[in-house]
């Protein structure tokens, strides 16, 4: 085994164990490290996939915005009932089983699908997407960003007012 596979076995097993503790703790603010353990190993596989800019996109997008948006939405709002709330779900035994069952089917397809080798393409660089991205698909880089900032101008006209 080299060190490369190594890695991304470690990588993989610290993205399996900060995904389970995501779904299984019961603390929010530890559910939410989990789930920035899982978001930093996935930019590793990337990094080890030699995929740099969708590694530092996943830093950036996911950890550096989305996962501290949801831990200082947990930090602002932890007393917001007045009340402990029950952590625990009946239907349990019922989740458990759709898994089990949504695993073994995934396994099966798995185990029975044809791997071909795929062709041995050079992956693209980072400078080659920056130039894409101002090339041929320049309009959809503004277009997906006017509709980003549309959506942030709407969040903040719905929050002033519900503010007042």
């Amino acid at each position: 085994m080299s060190l490369t596979q190594a890695v991304f076995i470690l990588l993989g097993a610290m993205a399996v164990l900060g995904a389970l503790g995501m779904v299984t703790l019961r603390n929010l603010f530890h559910s939410a490290l989990a789930m920035i353990l899982a978001l930093f190993s996935i930019a590793g596989v990337y990094v080890l996939l030699e995929a740099e800019f969708l590694a530092v996109v996943q830093v950036l997008v996911c950890v550096g915005a989305i996962a501290m948006l949801i831990l200082f939405g947990i930090m602002l709002t932890r007393d917001i009932v007045g009340r402990a709330t029950p952590v625990r779900n009946r239907q349990w035994p019922l989740a458990l089983a759709v898994s089990a069952g949504l695993l073994a089917v995934l396994a099966i397809g798995l185990v029975r699908a044809v791997w071909t080798q795929a062709a041995g393409a050079a992956p693209a660089g980072v400078a080659d997407l920056g130039l894409a991205l101002v090339g041929p698909y320049a309009l959809p880089f503004e277009v997906a960003s006017v509709l980003l900032l549309v959506a942030m101008v709407g969040a903040l006209i719905i929050a002033r007012e519900a503010r007042e």
